[in-house]
């Protein structure tokens, strides 16, 4: 006689609950079958139940071993198109919603519409020097923009080297890159070029059907304060010290960019006179804020202010015959410009980096070597402009600029309400 089948129920804790299990012989074999959990609706007396109808089905000789549950494809050379799709839907949480739009913009425009049907074991070093000569035909970016595609596709690459799919980085390396110039500094370098942007701005402000409003301040703050785009849409009035003349950056995309900055007369001035008009003064409200009271985002800043604004300021500095402002003045340039002030003011590159949240001290020193070349007329009216004075323009003889103590009863002046 045939020894009856036996068997028991096995739990096990875990983080998601007990889980059943049934252990016993079939066929001369022994089985392990997982039930489920206590989440699922299993417990003691269900599982014991379940084993004694399993154990029945053995004796029967029915019982049947249950079917793997079916598991996906193993794809070992994804196209490029499916990995760095996978590979920026993983990356976009860990970076900056700006650096974000940027990588998909490269991804969308410029590698996927070549790599896209590309399986990662066919982009060899051959075919990114392809891309690359495809793209300098096309004569649609400069060499620094393919290059800041090259070194994205470099990043996906490594990951895919990292995962096993191919062997080697095709993208890798110097070698690789365009020659690419460097980019001249743009800044505003004078007295007449910083007056015309805060009179433009005004100008804009009081036009009886401006659609934007408050540009000057925000202006102000780009110019003498050096605050990135990002760091003034998340500026509040709690960072905002008056009394002791300093700016707060808490929020920054690099460690060094959290620093304090020290208020300029002038602009102390102008953000008194904004504070003072502004409806929303309370330590946890922004700044800067639309006429709905939004934040002002990158693009509010760029195409609402400062584009509007250099526009009008070039109109204003034409009419006076006076030289045009740089081209390509954008709020990152107007940043710059608070270093080329800085250094008018007589500060060392040290103090300046500190003041604009620089690591690499190249920049600091381009300004600071192009700005001691300058004729000490011009820096003196920067001088005068940014402490508030009455300052001179070009051509204004020595009996007509402000004395030293104009200059300091300006400043008094212009202590802001409290």
């Amino acid at each position: 006689m045939a020894r009856q089948s036996t068997g028991q129920v096995v739990e096990r804790e875990r983080k998601g609950g007990t889980v059943y299990a049934l252990r016993f012989r079939a066929y001369g074999q022994r089985q392990y079958v997982t039930l489920g959990s206590s989440a699922d609706g299993w417990n003691r007396r269900k599982a014991e139940a379940e084993l004694t109808l399993t154990l029945a089905q053995v004796e029967r000789g029915v019982w049947q071993a249950p079917t793997p549950a079916p598991t996906a494809p193993v794809i070992t050379d994804p196209t490029f198109h499916e990995f760095a799709s996978e590979w920026y839907a993983a990356k976009e949480a860990e970076i900056r919603p700006n650096t974000a739009r940027s990588y998909r913009n490269d991804l969308t425009h410029h590698l996927l519409p070549f790599f896209a049907k590309h399986r990662l074991s066919q982009i060899t070093i051959r075919e990114v020097d392809r891309y690359r000569q495809h793209k300098v035909a096309e004569e649609r970016l400069k060499a620094r923009s393919i290059n800041m595609t090259l070194a994205l596709l470099a990043q996906v690459m490594e990951v895919a080297v990292e995962y096993g799919y191919v062997e080697r980085n095709p993208a890798a390396g110097r070698r690789r890159r365009l020659k690419a110039e460097r980019p001249r500094p743009v800044y505003l370098d004078s007295a007449e070029h910083v007056g015309a942007m805060l009179e433009a701005a005004t100008a804009l402000d009081a036009e009886p059907d401006a659609q934007t409003t408050g540009r000057r301040p925000v202006v102000a703050v780009m110019i003498l304060a050096g605050l990135r785009a990002h760091e003034i849409e998340g500026l509040r009035w709690r960072d905002v010290n008056l009394a002791a003349g300093r700016l707060t950056v808490g929020a920054s995309k690099t460690a060094a960019g959290v620093r304090e900055v020290d208020v300029l007369p002038l602009l102390r001035d102008e953000l008194g006179h904004h504070k003072a008009a502004s409806g929303r003064t309370r330590a946890d409200a922004l700044v800067f804020t639309t006429r709905t009271g939004a934040p002002r985002d990158r693009y509010n800043l760029r195409q609402r202010v400062v584009l509007p604004v250099a526009r009008r300021a070039g109109e204003l500095l034409e009419g006076r015959e006076a030289q045009p402002l740089p081209a390509g003045v954008s709020p990152h340039k107007l940043r710059h410009t608070f270093a080329s002030i800085l250094v008018a003011l007589g500060n060392d590159p040290s103090y300046v980096m500190g003041q604009l949240g620089h690591t690499d001290p190249a920049f600091t020193l381009r300004v600071y070597s192009h700005m001691m070349r300058r004729e000490a007329g011009e820096r003196d009216r920067l001088r005068a402009l940014v402490a508030g004075a009455d300052w001179a323009p070009l051509g204004t003889s020595d009996a007509q600029r402000p004395s030293p103590a104009s200059v300091e009863g300006r400043r008094e002046r212009a202590e802001p309400p409290r």
